[in-house]
């Protein structure tokens, strides 16, 4: 990138009436930004605007003109969030863990996901002040059209993101309600909202990725381009590993998602956060360019991993790089 793109990159700023609604208190500070003891995450955005102390920027956020695919692409997602529960089944069909983790990926791919993993739930992940009481977790992931993401932070982007938020959503509705069918309970749920628990370290533990230097998962298959969404449930599984491909020791030698972002929200190492140290994005830098702009994805885009027909090439690269100790 050339230094004049940097600079006027760097020089966006955000509105004066978005800053009136901010809080004193500093999103990376309920984050647990520089925590070294571990904790329960804290709801910081995406929770009833009430609830929170950020609440009235999200109400900033709902309240910005929106372009026509971007409304109806939301539409669309909420008529997902809206599906009902089937009834449960009075009889219980049994298989084995074993049998039924097969079966649920199986149909997991028929109701729309591109990939799917399972582990346990664990109450780490849970916010402070929720309850999860299912006992394992089914991870969905829905992959983004490439040409659509890589026109960040544009209108058409933010509607790609709705788009596939609401196919993830549609899917784990459909495989919970598949397994209600068959006599176990289920609850299917979807982002952007953020419900009782974060997504992302189960989606880890389950084995759709590793943590990028932008936040977000990096999949040896979508790379950066794909959403999340999730099953609930207590029927006895089998849980999958963490995928362990590269993309994290790849992040630490690429620039490309920093150089672009334009609040400068992404550092360089790792921080630590609520006891663990890894990959952070400023929230008081990122959401206010957020905000502004339907939503942004720029780094997500740029990501080298996103791109159609790089990920299988960065693998073998990688693969190399570790069979030469590098």
């Amino acid at each position: 990138m050339s230094n004049a793109r940097r600079r006027a990159l760097r020089a966006w700023r955000p509105s004066a009436d978005q800053m009136k609604q901010w809080p004193t208190v500093s999103g990376n500070a309920i984050n647990g930004l520089g925590e070294k003891d571990a904790r329960r995450p804290s709801p910081v955005f995406w929770h009833p605007p009430d609830t929170i102390p950020h609440g009235p920027v999200m109400r900033f956020f709902y309240a910005q003109p929106q372009p026509p695919e971007v409304a109806e692409a939301r539409r669309a997602r909420l008529e997902m969030e809206a599906i009902p529960a089937a009834p449960l089944a009075a009889e219980a069909v049994e298989r084995s863990p074993e049998a039924w983790s097969a079966a649920i990926k199986q149909q997991a791919k028929l109701c729309g996901a591109d990939v799917v993993g399972i582990t346990r739930m664990r109450q780490e992940w849970v916010f402070e002040g929720h309850t999860v009481p299912q006992k394992w977790i089914i991870v969905l992931g829905v992959e983004m059209d490439y040409e659509e993401l890589r026109h960040a932070p544009a209108g058409r982007a933010a509607a790609e993101v709705h788009r596939q938020y609401g196919r993830g959503i549609g899917a784990a509705k459909k495989l919970a309600n598949w397994l209600r069918e068959q006599g176990h309970d289920a609850f299917g749920y979807g982002g952007p909202q953020a419900g009782s628990f974060v997504m992302i370290p189960p989606a880890i533990e389950a084995g759709l990725g590793e943590l990028g230097k932008h936040g977000s998962l990096i999949n040896r298959e979508l790379g950066s381009s794909f959403r999340l969404a999730c099953v609930l449930t207590d029927l006895p599984l089998v849980a999958d590993r963490p995928d362990i491909f590269g993309a994290d020791d790849f992040c630490t030698h690429c620039r490309l998602c920093m150089d672009e972002c334009p609040p400068d929200a992404l550092a360089p190492q790792k921080q630590w956060v609520r006891g663990v140290e890894r990959w952070y994005v400023d929230f008081d830098k990122c959401l206010p360019y957020f905000a502004e702009h339907h939503g942004c994805a720029i780094c997500l885009a740029v990501c080298p991993w996103s791109r159609p027909g790089v990920a299988e090439n960065l693998l073998v690269k990688l693969g190399e790089r570790r069979a030469r100790g590098g």
